[in-house]
Parts: structure tokens; C-alpha cells; sequence
């Protein structure tokens, strides 16, 4: 785990050393492109109004905004209310305090087998794989999380985590993983197999953990919203219920909801609005015939507050998880999640993961796109991805001694490892560059150099290697611009 208790790092090859081959799958790219296709086209469905959709999400990113303003008076009252119903909160700063307050209340209750409703916090504190050391079994019951968990994969994607496969794929891992089960094409077929392992796992489990879509400070409510009636049953049926969720999931009042399921449902999977929409109060009271006996909020930190700091990046904390973004990235869509090899893919995760985890374990994170705003245009809560890229682009490279000069005063530079990614070389190149661009006669003099000798540079010479990996050698021209205007008479027009 991340010595400031951010997301534990993930070790291996980096996203550009991944890439090639998510490039080079070809099942795996039209998985993804079926899918983001269809993604795209039901989501442009259900906005076909830009005025509606522009008003919509513009309360959306006032409700964001307004909650991030208030966020630690939000979080106390929030707290006080969840106390007032009969919920028991918890606070932890890093993933590691989350698992053991979530190890000590199930261990306290005698739970040795878990029901899990989807979400991205447990999987930022890799919660399965803590709780299997500690000899507790946790299933997963959201559909696609069932998936890949019988393929002992991570999610690839924050909605739909096994959007990666395909049927056929499916079908070959239900049969090698589900006793008694035969190889099938239908879809149906493959959904009441899982559905039968499920039902079973939650008429036994001793415990039941969810994620939290939004927390209502003033009311003491948690709102899980879903569509396979998992999350419901996950939250119900057991006898003791955790939720778990990081810090920025608070909104101010009950009536925020309404816009913000307006909005995210849509974002996310071209839904008007999900199947369930749950809403968790408190735990069983007497007389109720349903409901766990104990309800536990543990609310996350894990760099949130570090990032709440800063004035332009806790923007990024303004998110409601529906991937959009990462529906309508060029760059996602052709490698897919796991080419980031990080909780969090696609658009929000490189801003996100950098962040949390820091630039010199995700400070190539930001790269990863081609900042053409796509993800800024659906994002229902506008947040300004691409602005916040450059931004962790230009800290990457920034000593971490030296003041942030190019930030306005009320910016705090709090990003996590400044500089990681500084290379001394390239910074050497780019001054000998202004060096070059700012004395006429050394750029005359450095252009005639390299018409005449340019082009004898080996394609894999150390400063070129780098630019030839990906794309083919300039070739410099026995003659300039200058050159080719002067002799046409340009240089010497005068301006109307």
C-alpha cells in the first residue's frame, strides 16, 4: 500500500509498455468497440435535447460543487444523522484502516462468508484478497463482477467490469468454473447459472458489504443504485450490512438525488434510470420484517483530502462514476482498462490515479490521451478533464522543490511525488531549443547543420529513439522556409 495510504501501487509494466498489446488483440479491440459503440448511441439517445442536457448537467455540477464547498461540515453532519439513525460510522485515512475496521467488524460478529454489492472503493482497498488472508470468503454478486472474479481478473471498466468478454469467452469460464454446467451460447442460460450459485450465497452469507453512490448529509441516507437486484438483497438480506465509501460521495440535502439520477444513469448506460433505487437509512427497526440488524458507513480518505486541498484539482472529486468519459475515449476504447493497470481506467482515472497513488507510480497516466475533450463534453457534472491532465502533465516535471510559479496563488501544490517524471535530458533538449528559437542567427545556423547532416542520424540514436518507436524519422530539407519565401519574393511584401 501507498505510504500515505492511497490506492496500493500497482507493480509492472506502464501503460505505454502495455499497450502494444491491447493494440495487437484484435478480439479484445472489437469487444470494446461493439460496446462503446452501443454505449455511445443509447447515452446520444437519451439527451437528444443539448438545452435540456446543458441545464441538467449544469445542477448537476452545482450540486457537486456546492457539496465539495461544504465538504467538512457536510462530512460531520453527515455523520451525526447516520449516528442519530442507528448507523455506525467509521473513519479510516488509508485502505489499510478500512480493512481492518471491516476485518474487525465481521471477525466481532462471528462472519466468516460475505455478499458483496458492486464497488470501486472495495476494490481500491483490494478488500477481497484482505479478507481471504483473514479466512473470510467474499463473493461478488453484481453479474460482471461474479465474472471476473471467477477469472481472478480486476474490473476493466468502473459500470461494467467484464466488458472486456465476450459471450463465447463467458461461456468457456462458466463452464470450467460452475460445476455441472455445460458449455452454452445462451445468454439466459449462463444468467440463471450464476443466478443460482447467487441465490444460495445470499440466503447463507453472514454479512453483506455495498458501495454508496451518494451519501445525504441531511437526512442520513445512503443511496445505492443498480439494476440486477443484488445490491438490494446484498443490503437486505444478510444480518449485518457495511457500506463503504470514499469521502467525496456526500451531497447536501434528500432533493440533490433527483438531479443527479437523472444524470447518471443515463451517462452510464442509456437508462432514463436504474431498475432499483436504494435508499438505507438505518438499520431493522422493531416491527420492520426485513433489513440488517447492524448497519456500518466506513468513509475512505486514502489521499482524497490531499486532493481536496488544491483549488483546480478538486475538481476531480466532483465524479458520480457513471464513465462516460471512458465510453467516448479514443484511448480506452482501443486498449481498454486493464492496458492502465490501475483501479481506476479511461478518462477519470488519469487524473484520479496519479492523485491518489502519485506521479512516480502514475505520473505516465496522464499521456494517455490525446486531450480531445470528449471526455469534458459528457461528463454530467462537467468536470474539466482535459484542464486537469496538462495540469498533472506540468507537475509530472516539476522538481518538487521548486514553488509552483505557474500557478496562481490559491493553487497549493499538493500533488503527490511533483517531479517524478522530470527527465534531465529532455529538459536539456527543450532548453537548448529556446536557446535555438530565441537568437536569429544560432537558428539560421543550427537549420543549415541540419539540412546538410540531419538526415544521417540513425533512426535509433539515444535522443531519437524515443520518437521512432511510434513514428517515422523527420527528414530534413536541403532547404527552409525562409528560403522557398525569399527566393518567391514573400520576405519582402510589406504588409497591407
Amino acid at each position: 500500500m501507498a505510504a500515505d495510504g492511497g490506492m496500493h501501487a500497482e507493480h509492472g509494466p506502464r501503460f505505454a509498455e502495455r499497450a502494444p498489446d491491447a493494440l495487437n488483440n484484435p478480439q479484445l479491440r472489437r469487444n470494446f468497440r461493439r460496446a462503446m459503440d452501443g454505449l455511445m448511441a443509447k447515452r446520444a439517445a437519451q439527451f437528444p435535447d443539448p438545452a435540456y442536457w446543458a441545464e441538467l448537467r449544469e445542477r448537476g455540477a452545482a450540486v457537486k460543487a456546492r457539496a465539495l464547498a461544504k465538504l467538512p461540515d457536510l462530512l460531520e453532519r453527515l455523520e451525526s444523522r447516520l449516528t442519530a439513525n442507528g448507523v455506525q460510522v467509521h473513519w479510516a485515512e488509508t485502505t489499510e484502516e478500512a480493512n481492518a475496521i471491516v476485518l474487525g467488524i465481521l471477525q466481532q460478529a462471528g462472519a466468516r462468508t460475505v455478499i458483496k454489492g458492486k464497488s470501486m472503493v472495495s476494490e481500491e482497498m483490494h478488500l477481497n484478497a484482505h479478507l481471504e488472508r483473514h479466512g473470510i470468503e467474499a463473493v461478488e454478486s453484481d453479474l460482471g463482477e461474479y465474472i471476473i472474479q471467477l477469472a481472478g481478473e480486476t474490473p476493466s471498466h468502473i459500470v461494467m467490469p467484464c466488458i472486456h468478454k465476450n459471450k463465447d469467452e463467458i461461456s468457456d469460464l462458466f463452464a470450467e468454473k460452475i460445476p455441472g454446467l455445460e458449455r452454452t451460447g445462451d445468454v439466459d442460460e449462463l444468467t440463471a447459472a450464476a443466478r443460482r450459485v447467487l441465490r444460495e450465497r445470499f440466503a447463507n452469507a453472514d454479512a453483506g458489504i455495498s458501495g454508496v453512490n451518494f451519501a445525504v448529509a441531511e437526512t442520513g441516507t445512503l443511496v445505492l443504485i443498480e439494476n440486477e437486484g443484488n445490491g438490494r438483497l446484498s443490503t437486505t438480506l444478510p444480518p449485518l450490512h457495511i457500506a463503504v465509501t470514499g469521502i467525496e460521495k456526500v451531497v447536501e440535502y434528500l432533493d440533490d438525488i433527483p438531479p443527479l439520477l437523472a444524470l447518471l444513469p443515463r451517462s452510464a448506460t442509456g437508462q432514463p434510470i436504474t431498475t432499483y433505487v436504494n435508499m438505507i437509512s438505518g438499520p431493522r427497526k422493531a416491527g420492520e420484517k426485513d433489513g440488517p440488524t447492524a448497519v456500518h458507513l466506513v468513509l475512505l480518505d486514502a489521499g482524497r483530502s490531499r486532493v481536496y486541498q488544491d483549488v483546480e484539482l478538486a475538481d476531480t472529486l466532483r465524479c458520480i462514476r457513471c464513465a462516460a468519459c471512458m465510453n467516448h475515449c479514443p484511448v480506452y476504447t482501443r486498449v481498454g482498462g486493464h492496458t492502465y493497470n490501475a483501479i481506476y481506467p479511461g478518462p477519470i482515472g488519469k487524473i484520479l490515479t496519479p492523485q491518489l497513488q502519485g506521479l512516480d507510480a502514475a505520473g505516465d497516466q496522464p499521456h494517455a490521451s490525446t486531450l480531445c475533450n470528449a471526455c469534458a463534453e459528457v461528463c454530467p457534472v462537467k468536470i474539466p478533464i482535459p484542464d486537469l491532465l496538462v495540469r498533472l502533465r506540468r507537475e509530472a516535471v516539476r522538481p518538487t522543490e521548486t514553488p509552483a510559479t505557474h500557478l496562481p496563488p490559491l493553487y497549493s501544490t499538493v500533488v503527490k511525488d511533483g517531479g517524478a517524471e522530470r527527465s534531465w535530458t529532455e529538459s536539456l533538449v527543450w532548453a537548448g531549443w529556446r536557446l535555438v528559437y530565441t537568437r536569429p542567427l544560432l537558428y539560421r545556423m543550427v537549420t543549415r547543420a541540419l539540412a546538410w547532416g540531419g538526415n544521417w542520424v540513425p533512426a535509433d540514436a539515444p535522443l531519437m529513439r524515443d520518437w521512432t518507436k511510434a513514428r517515422a524519422k523527420p527528414r530534413f530539407k536541403p532547404r527552409t522556409l525562409h528560403d522557398l519565401a525569399r527566393e518567391r519574393g514573400y520576405l519582402n511584401e510589406v504588409p497591407k
